[in-house]
């Protein structure tokens, strides 16, 4: 790898920063020195996150490089700040995901997983993995993501293979993990069981059949609504509400299903709305979860009716072979036939979906893996009302986590897929005994047999991904790094998984290790297209961050996703912000340019701050410590957004637009001490300013940083600016904000009458009081410099001229004597809108100082603030209706 580092103001900057040079320069660079690694501050305080680990399906999305930036911002502050930081890398396996894309691939090539077998087939998902694997560390490396690969860690790996078999063996000994045969939602195109929170609900233009069933040896019937017809075959019962009057008679006696010839009960069960629909329905405990209930209570039958594939078996009869959704087309054409069908509604209604497959989720009764989750999920819920639960940012998403998982239901874990942990279960052939146990079990403990299988299906991906912040750092095993950096510090991730997910985290985490996993979560929305649709491919609205950064550069991509929004809000991405960012940091490296050519060699050991300061330099000293107290702030609070609008609002409009150019009279004056002073002032503030940067534009920081008078090897490890008291200046600001205030008075007039700034014009000051005017005369070099005068005059005793354009500003009142080019109609015009304005704003405040409740309520402080304002604009105000007057003359 080529040096990156470059000597201190040696090398020129380039007249335009290159992202890409950049960018990868700078990535290669800091991985050679190792500053990302953790560890190497023995003595420090930690600061820990855990990755949330991206599928080895295919490339990150813009919502990888949200959630990881925000993550890449919290990790460069805090190791800035001195503490020991861990950021730690990783994958997630991602079962029916990856499964399902190394399938489909399989399918191009015409062969199935099981023309392979279990063993070759997960050779082929091994170097899918590989090779997603790899592209996702170059997307890492080209967004500057401050990741320790040393400790980078796969969901699959054996460390955390150990910790799975662990949680699972511990849980079954507790009765925490089961085993039993309940409805589940079925993927039937992943040929799989999916968890409640993996089923997507759609809302589905269908219909409500009206079905008639005839009560045996009677000339009575009753009516039931369904959606699923094709399920009818498999009904053991229809159920009514043992108080509705219509039916009570009809309880206990049977129907006979049509098409199979089974005979069924009529039952009474308080399940039953009798307001809804006919107030009958018919009971298909093997194709239906409230059902099933139904059919424990009153020990009916289970008919199952389709395969796992969604295919109607034996049980279906003469329907045997169709497809669940052919099928209820031949169903229904045979029940108009034969008079069961009663009528079809239009229905609207939601429908599950496969979160992975997209395939319509069908209920069905399997025997699976369970968390018993009642006792798990009252730990966690008692942790987060005793007040020592993870903190929610924005504090909203807490009653989200608790409304999950106070209702939460019992967490289907196993999966009939081939990649994944497999259930370390084992059965013996002979006498049906199932062994659970952390390794391979060869002898039957029951009966002594060998012939034992072990259970084919692997456990859900969020079973592995629950334990992620803990067996990450080694757990089960006691390592230095559990100790040292477990509970992790921040959780960054999208509300849209706090079931999945976050919740899952928590309950395991007080499981097995008596802490919360992290002390705070951060949510953060999705990244909607411009018009704030979801971002998918069948919608082809995605966007490639790698097409932003090769566009705009990391650094403009990176700023405007993390300061694009508020936390929790969802974020739409437009291609002009992205721009608006590229231009923020042209503006940076311009300015940095002009800084470093003014310094001439200056030296770390040139800059001098103790020397006499002009107003200029108090003020911006003043403003830059008050813009590192607030962004420290903000970065800690995670308001990124505000953050954004600070950084942007200093570095342009004080640093930029004001103190670099009033920086140029004391650079090409002929005062030798005011320019050291001044290059001393630029040195430094320019120095601040890119640390406060750099966790946000990492790339662009670096790059300037290394050309400016600096000690140490990266900006990475340099230490974060601090709030200092001593360059707090109230007056320097006082006089800026009246020098600020008077240039623009004065350049807004000269845009009025389109008088450019290169033509020199009289300015007459006339200052309100003498503390006004020694301000005034003070700083008249930056006022007749900036407002470009051939004549000044600052003085208590101005008369009021003629023909001149004026100004008002709090402290002084601007006459422009602009003979010949006024138009003193104009001028009256303008007043008067001044005027209206001015009138506007006075009897705003009065109103507001004039209600009883805003003044009873309102800190004392407030209503002096509201005051003087008030105080303000009625100056200002009469001195508009005293100009008026005098131009009417």
């Amino acid at each position: 790898m080529e040096e990156a580092k470059i000597e201190a103001n040696t090398t020129e900057m380039p007249t335009t920063y290159d992202p890409k040079e950049a960018e990868k320069k700078w990535y290669d660079y800091w991985l050679k020195g190792e500053y990302f690694k953790a560890g190497k501050r023995k003595d420090a305080e930690t600061y820990t996150i855990v990755i949330p680990p991206p599928n080895v399906t295919g490339m990150l999305h813009i919502g990888h490089a949200l959630d990881c930036t925000l993550q890449d911002i919290m990790i460069r502050t805090k190791r800035m700040q001195g503490y020991d930081t861990l950021w730690l890398p990783g994958s997630d396996h991602a079962g029916i995901a990856t499964q399902t894309r190394v399938e489909q691939k399989l399918r191009e090539e015409g062969i199935t997983r099981y023309d392979l077998g279990r063993e070759k087939f997960l050779e082929k998902v091994w170097e899918w993995k590989a090779l997603y694997a790899e592209s996702i560390h170059e997307q890492w490396a080209q967004m500057g993501f401050s990741l320790d690969y040393s400790r980078e860690r796969f969901t699959l790996d054996e460390g955390l293979s150990k910790a799975v078999r662990e949680v699972f063996v511990t849980m079954y000994n507790k009765g925490l993990i089961y085993r039993g045969n309940y409805i589940i939602n079925w993927d039937p195109a992943a040929r799989t069981a999916i968890s409640d929170i993996e089923v997507e609900h759609k809302e589905v233009q269908g219909h409500l059949y009206h079905l008639k069933y005839t009560v045996k040896d009677s000339e009575d019937y009753i009516v039931v609504a369904t959606t699923r017809p094709e399920t009818m075959l498999g009904d053991t019962a229809v159920a009514v509400h043992p108080e509705d009057d219509r039916y009570k008679h009809l309880i206990g006696k049977m129907i006979t299903l049509p098409f199979v010839n089974r005979e069924i009960p009529i039952i009474g069960d308080e399940y039953v709305d009798k307001e809804f629909g006919t107030g009958a329905v018919k009971i298909t405990p093997a194709h239906d979860p409230n059902d099933f209930e139904v059919g424990k209570r009153h020990d009916l039958p289970q008919v199952l009716v389709m395969d796992e594939t969604g295919t109607m078996n034996d049980l279906a009869g003469a329907y045997k072979g169709l497809d669940r959704f052919e099928c209820r087309k031949q169903i229904v054409a045979d029940m108009k036939e034969n008079g069961v069908l009663v009528k079809i509604e239009d229905h609207v209604h939601q429908v599950g979906h496969s979160e992975r497959s997209g395939a319509v989720v069908e209920p069905y009764l399997s025997t699976q893996w369970f968390v018993n989750m009642k006792p798990l999920a009252e730990k966690a819920i008692e942790s987060q009302k005793s007040g020592t639960g993870v903190h929610f940012v924005p504090d909203r998403f807490e009653k989200t986590y608790l409304y999950w998982i106070e209702n939460v239901r019992d967490w289907c874990i196993s999966r009939q897929l081939w990649w994944g942990h497999q259930i370390p279960a084992w059965y013996c052939e002979d006498c049906n005994e199932i062994h659970v146990a952390h390794d391979l079990v060869e002898v039957c403990s029951k009966c002594g047999s060998t012939n034992l299988r072990q259970d084919e299906d692997v456990l859900d991906t969020w079973f592995s991904s629950a334990l992620w912040p803990f067996s990450t750092l080694g757990w089960p095993d006691e390592t230095e790094d559990l100790s040292r950096f477990y509970p992790t510090s921040l959780l960054v991730t999208g509300y849209d998984i706090i079931g999945f997910w976050v919740s899952r985290m928590i309950f395991t985490a007080l499981e097995f290790t008596d802490q919360i996993p992290f002390k705070d979560v951060l949510m953060h929305g999705l990244v909607r297209d411009a018009d704030g649709h979801k971002m998918s491919k069948s919608l082809g609205n995605g966007v490639d961050p790698l097409e932003v950064i090769e566009k705009y550069g990391a650094d403009a991509m990176r700023f405007m996703l993390s300061t694009g929004s508020t936390s929790g809000q969802d974020l739409r991405f437009r291609w002009e912000k992205v721009e608006q960012a590229r231009n923020f940091a042209n503006k940076i490296w311009n300015a940095s340019r002009f800084v470093l050519m003014n310094l001439n060699g200056f030296s770390i050991k040139d800059i001098d701050l103790t020397g006499t300061l002009s107003t200029a330099d108090r003020w911006i000293l003043h403003r830059l410590n008050e813009t590192v107290r607030d962004i420290t702030r903000l970065i800690d609070s995670y308001e990124f957004a505000e953050t954004g609008r600070l950084l942007y609002n200093f570095i342009w409009d004080d640093l930029c637009d004001w103190y670099i150019e009033f920086s140029k009279l004391s650079l090409y004056g002929t005062d030798a001490q005011a320019k050291k002073t001044t290059q001393s002032v630029l040195a430094y503030v320019m120095d601040q300013t890119q640390r406060l940067i750099h966790p946000f534009m990492p790339f662009l920081s670096e790059e300037i940083w290394q050309h400016l008078p600096h000690e140490g090897e990266t900006i990475t490890l340099a230490p974060w600016p601090v709030y200092k008291e001593s360059w707090e200046a109230a007056e320097a600001v006082r006089e800026m904000d009246l020098l600020m205030d008077v240039i623009r008075a004065v350049r807004n007039i000269r845009a009025e009458v389109n008088v450019p700034m290169s033509k020199k014009i009289e300015l007459l000051v006339k200052p309100a009081n003498a503390e006004y005017l020694a301000i005034l005369k003070r700083n008249e070099e930056y006022i007749r410099r900036f407002s470009n005068t051939s004549l000044l005059e600052v003085s208590l005793t101005i008369v009021n001229p003629d023909k001149a354009m004026t100004g008002i500003v709090t402290g002084a009142e601007l006459y422009l004597p602009l003979a010949g080019l006024i138009d003193i109609s104009q001028e009256l015009v303008r007043l008067e809108k001044e005027l209206q304005s001015l009138h506007g704003e006075v009897e705003r405040i009065e109103k507001k100082l004039g209600n009883a409740g805003f003044v009873a309520k309102a800190p004392a402080k407030v209503i002096d603030e509201e005051k003087a304002k008030l105080a303000d604009y009625a100056d200002k105000r009469d001195k508009v209706i005293a100009r008026l007057a005098e131009l009417r003359g």
